[in-house]
């Protein structure tokens, strides 16, 4: 039997884009589909959406409208494929009118920490704060919000407070952010499997299950 493919996954994605919340539901997925063939490393990395967002945020659906250019009417179609795509990988999404959107550089400054406690637990970091912000519509600009979301994913709360309260991390967060965007990364999500191949977008887990399997078999036989 042959040794698993190792796969270093770079996923570039920000808390506040919900299609990151579908891609990375996605992803995990297609891993749990090739189990035993693959050997894959998830790393969380940094992408801000709207770096200058305001503490207080903005309405979701207005912020949308505004950025993209789009009626209300096109923004609720939006959120309706978005609501369908989340629900197929196990994802509630939960946004509408009277959501806000939040700054996330102390989210992302979080995420640096948690990648550094030990294997999974940015990953687990980073989906308890898809469902605050995407199904429960919490403030993940608040720190006391992040510190019990870190608890709950199994991080330690109190050391989670302290690193927020600092401004610890935010050069590296924000040399990440510039690495990402020199390499031509300028929408996310974006998966980077070991730093050559690119998979774009929120696709459905069968897309990623596709081309994993295609670079495991390249890695392989390389």
């Amino acid at each position: 039997m042959s040794n698993p493919a190792p796969l270093r996954i770079d996923f570039v994605s920000d808390v506040a884009c919900p299609w990151c919340a579908v891609g990375l539901a996605s992803l995990r997925q297609a891993l749990s589909k090739l189990d035993g063939s693959v050997a894959a490393e998830i790393h969380l990395q940094p992408f801000e959406l709207s770096p200058d967002m305001p503490f207080e945020g903005e309405d979701a659906v207005d912020h949308i409208m505004h950025k993209y250019g789009i009626s209300e009417a096109q923004s609720e179609a939006n959120r309706k494929v978005l609501r369908e795509r989340a629900a197929a990988v196990g994802f509630t999404y939960n946004m509408q009118r009277g959501s806000r959107v939040w700054n996330t550089f102390d989210a992302h400054r979080l995420l640096h920490w948690a990648g550094l406690q030990g294997p999974g637990k940015a990953v687990a970091l980073k989906q308890g704060l898809f469902r605050a912000y995407f199904t429960d519509n919490q403030n993940v600009a608040d720190r006391d919000v992040l510190a019990r979301i870190a608890g709950d994913a199994g991080l330690d709360a109190n050391e989670a407070r302290r690193v927020l309260e600092s401004d610890q991390y935010a050069d590296e967060v924000h040399a990440q952010e510039r690495r990402w965007q020199q390499a031509g990364i300028h929408s996310v999500p974006a998966a980077i499997v070991n730093g050559q191949y690119l998979i774009s977008g929120g696709q459905p887990p069968e897309v990623f299950e596709s081309a994993l399997r295609e670079i495991a078999a390249k890695t392989a036989g390389s």
